[in-house]
């Protein structure tokens, strides 16, 4: 399954890949003033944490509308750059969500834990080694809560709730998806977050939690199968046929894989 959803993700992307592009030019610019300018032009600690903090509560919110536009070609479907900016009014408030958890991962990585840490003690390295391990489940949960408002709705207590029953019920799928987004990410650094960038990051998770909500609904048509072995063969049988069989010749020189 997780071969799949590597698969797909990248073809999702590959199809779509000037609507990645435009959204992540979002992103860039957000990134720039809040994040590069204030960090290269030495603005005073203070102002530096107010605007960062900012650009990064931007950016979840610009996150959540993209999350809600890859929801849509994660069905096959190829919204616009226009039709990206219709989200903004169902997106924004999972998206402030998320960017308020976005600030308080900032800051328990680069200030509690090692705060914590540095007292030498039993009880600063048991408190630093929990914060490490609240912050790292809340990390895994959040690949999932954005790409669950986009496809259920619900509201944030509803899908935080189910974001961490998913991560909890599939903990190593959640650790391959979370190394997915960090190479994801890594691999961005290449182009300056043009291509995949945080857009790609928003397919990869919206592209998760439809494979592994069709894996709950064959669950409920089949109450006395045996969790610990899903037929991902018979479940995934419908998104392999729509995906198909792709190669590196058709996808750059399609009228000559038609051929």
């Amino acid at each position: 399954m997780t071969g799949f959803l590597i698969k797909k993700s990248f073809f999702d992307g590959w199809d779509n890949l000037f609507s990645l592009i435009l959204c992540n030019l979002v992103h860039i610019v957000l990134m720039i003033l809040f994040i590069l300018l204030p960090l290269s032009y030495g603005a005073s600690q203070a102002l530096s944490i107010v605007l960062i903090g900012a650009g990064l509560i931007l950016m979840s919110i610009w996150q959540s509308v993209c999350t809600f536009a890859m929801t849509e070609v994660s069905d096959y479907r190829s919204p616009g750059f226009k039709s990206t900016l219709s989200y903004f009014s169902v997106a924004w408030k999972p998206g402030l969500w998320m960017g308020l958890i976005v600030v308080a991962l900032v800051y328990s990585l680069f200030v509690g834990i090692p705060f914590y840490f540095s007292q030498k003690s039993i009880i600063g390295i048991f408190a630093g080694g929990l914060l490490f391990w609240f912050s790292l489940a809340v990390l895994l949960a959040s690949q999932y809560y954005l790409a669950l408002e986009a496809r259920l709705g619900g509201g944030f207590r509803k899908n935080m709730k189910k974001a961490f029953i998913m991560t909890f019920d599939n903990a190593g799928f959640s650790f391959v998806l979370l190394l997915c987004n960090l190479l994801t990410a890594v691999l961005s650094i290449l182009d300056f977050f043009l291509a995949p960038g945080f857009t790609g990051i928003a397919l990869n998770c919206a592209d998760a939690i439809k494979l592994r909500l069709m894996k709950y609904d064959w669950l409920e048509a089949n109450p006395s199968a045996d969790r610990k072995h899903i037929p991902w063969d018979e479940i995934l049988k419908e998104e392999k046929e729509l995906v198909g069989k792709r190669t590196l010749k058709g996808m750059i020189f399609p009228w000559k894989e038609e051929k």
